[in-house]
């Protein structure tokens, strides 16, 4: 939806508004205060973004506030970034960005995300109200509707036309970002709504609030009539059940029911990794997709059953099936069942709390417990894997996760170590963030610096708000550049560079599907010559050192990285084999 925002006149102009703004120096507020007190009272801390012409009066508005600004250097970054600080406290991204060329460079990282439900508000500048419509009047930076552009990747978008709307506008905003499903939601405001002066009083205060989103009751007596009479019930848990917080009821319907559960990378992390009911991440192995195909009642938590999810729309499952997500267009996208719209936090608590297993009521597996069934089916997983010419990347893989510190946050770019950690890596107190959302590169540095700061934003020291960032070669060449970011605000993050020449997933699979690849090999710089140009530590090391470098890094001051030269395979697809 759209929306434009109206309000009082503002005061006649005291003052030309030139391009430094007019209430620059002379303790004139403008609606470039009101955008900035806004957002305190609501709670924002730190903003992301890029300075620009028509967004000046923004950054002028800042200078007389306390918002914390992080200055990336390209807009995709900055949103990758408000979205990694979102990811890693719980709380708002917010990002400023400037009309035109810098508003649409953002929504790459803004289809991130829009995909994976992180909130977010985005105010965008935009060029003088008498520009507006389309008129062509070739004003710079220019576009017919801008906020179009923003339709497919934000939740709506806004126009604010008149200073006194900012606040309001804002705070509905903010309201709308952090009510499920979450996401991302567009502001602009004009240059000259920006920088003329307001008889607009300081704000005080605002509020907003999550909108409710609960579960209807004569669904969640269903779905408990279902699962009370299930005999072989599995769970797999989505994005949603960590967006929704929902990892203690899960852990408690799941211990009730003895159901195997299983979670999709998004939701890595949302059960624990070791329990005995726990087939862990690995989704996309044919072993756990025959398991989930037999049982009789299959809980869906915030997932669409998408390709990865689905095992690349190969799953067929023969029983029902209880889906609940937040977003309702989700519901029965893929598989018919038993939809929920709701919260996954509420769904999931109201389930908790209605489900009681009658005591002689006993899962059964063809005569395996549940709890033997997972022990089994996490061997076939492990055998399968041996039985491939896999040890490399195991041990690599082995050696990153005992060098990362169990409650430190990781954030992984669309690379083949992250198609790894997808399905091997255990979160334990830390969380795990990736691109897989909407697949883009360029991800993982930029949204852990983004991490790192927030993490320092909310009180944490920097030794313990350090995170790692983990990219390839062709994903770290798109956020090179924040290098210079992480260096000037001393961001502690680590950067792992697996560095194998090319694009090495799309190498593999052009080989696979065509004996050849084709545009896949990149030249690239010396990480190591680059980074120390930055002024950042950087070291070389051999996949076997990989530990001991990391271990290193993260005892060090301020932003560092490694890189490893070699050649990491995936292990082969088990879709095909169906």
């Amino acid at each position: 939806m759209t929306a434009v925002e109206s309000g009082a006149t503002s005061a006649p102009a005291e003052a030309d508004a030139g391009p430094a703004g007019a209430g620059a120096g002379t303790g004139v507020r403008n609606g470039g205060d009101l955008v900035v007190e806004t957002l305190e009272a609501l709670g924002a801390k730190t903003v992301f973004g890029i300075p620009g012409q028509h967004a000046l009066g923004l950054f002028d508005a800042m200078g007389r506030g306390n918002l914390k600004f992080v200055s990336s250097r390209v807009e995709n970054n900055s949103a990758f970034a408000a979205d990694g600080y979102s990811r890693a406290t719980g709380e708002v991204g917010v990002l400023f960005l400037s009309t035109g060329p810098g508003a649409l460079t953002s929504l790459a990282g803004l289809q991130e995300a829009y995909a994976t439900g992180v909130p977010m508000v985005v105010v965008a500048s935009q060029i003088p109200l008498e520009g507006l419509g389309a008129r062509r009047k070739g004003m710079l930076h220019q576009l017919d509707d801008q906020k179009a552009s923003a339709a497919n990747v934000t939740k709506s978008q806004r126009l604010i036309q008149h200073a006194s709307g900012i606040p309001s506008a804002i705070q509905d905003a903010w309201t709308e970002a952090i009510s499920s499903p979450q996401g991302p939601v567009w502001l602009e405001v004009p240059q000259n709504v920006l920088l003329d002066p307001i008889m607009v009083p300081p704000v005080e205060d605002a509020l907003a609030e999550a909108a409710d989103n609960p579960p209807r009751v004569e669904l969640v007596r269903e779905a408990v009539k279902w699962l009370s009479a299930a005999k072989r019930p599995a769970i797999i848990a989505g994005g949603g059940t960590r967006r929704g917080r929902a990892e203690k009821s899960l852990l408690s319907i799941a211990e009730k029911l003895r159901a195997p559960v299983i979670c999709t990378p998004g939701g890595n992390g949302a059960f624990p990794w070791n329990h005995e009911l726990s087939l862990q991440s690995w989704i996309e192995d044919r072993h756990m997709t025959d398991l989930l195909e037999d049982a009789d009642v299959l809980v869906v938590i915030g997932s669409s059953l998408g390709e990865v999810t689905s095992n690349y729309f190969t799953f067929e499952p023969r029983g029902r099936i209880i889906q609940i997500d937040a977003e309702p267009r989700v519901l029965e996208s893929n598989r018919p069942g038993l939809g929920i719209r709701a919260d996954a936090g509420q769904a999931l608590a109201a389930l908790d709390a209605s489900l009681t297993v009658p005591a002689d009521t006993r899962p059964d597996w063809h005569g395996t417990s549940p709890e033997d069934l997972v022990r089994e089916s996490l061997r076939k997983v492990k055998e399968r894997l041996e039985s491939q010419d896999l040890a490399k990347e195991l041990q690599f893989m082995a050696d990153i996760r005992e060098a990362v510190p169990a409650d430190m946050q990781t954030f992984w770019d669309m690379t083949i170590s992250a198609y790894w950690g997808w399905s091997c890596w255990d979160a334990r107190e830390g969380q795990f963030h990736s691109a897989q959302g909407a697949g883009g590169l360029g991800y993982g540095f930029p949204a852990a610096i983004g991490g790192a700061v927030g993490l320092e934003t909310v009180g944490k020291s920097a030794a313990s708000a350090r995170v790692l960032a983990v990219s390839g070669d062709g994903s770290a060449m798109y956020s090179i550049a924040e290098l210079a970011t992480a260096k000037q605000h001393n961001v502690p993050v680590t950067w792992l560079i697996v560095d194998d020449g090319g694009y090495g997933i799309l190498r593999e699979y052009m080989v696979g599907a065509f004996g050849k690849a084709t545009a896949t090999e990149l030249g690239r710089p010396d990480f190591v010559k680059l980074a120390e140009s930055f002024g950042v530590p950087a070291t070389r090391v051999s996949p076997e050192n990989v530990g001991d470098a990391l271990k290193a890094g993260f005892a060090a001051d301020g932003p560092n990285v490694v890189v490893v030269e070699t050649l990491l395979k995936m292990f082969a697809p088990t879709h095909l084999d169906s």
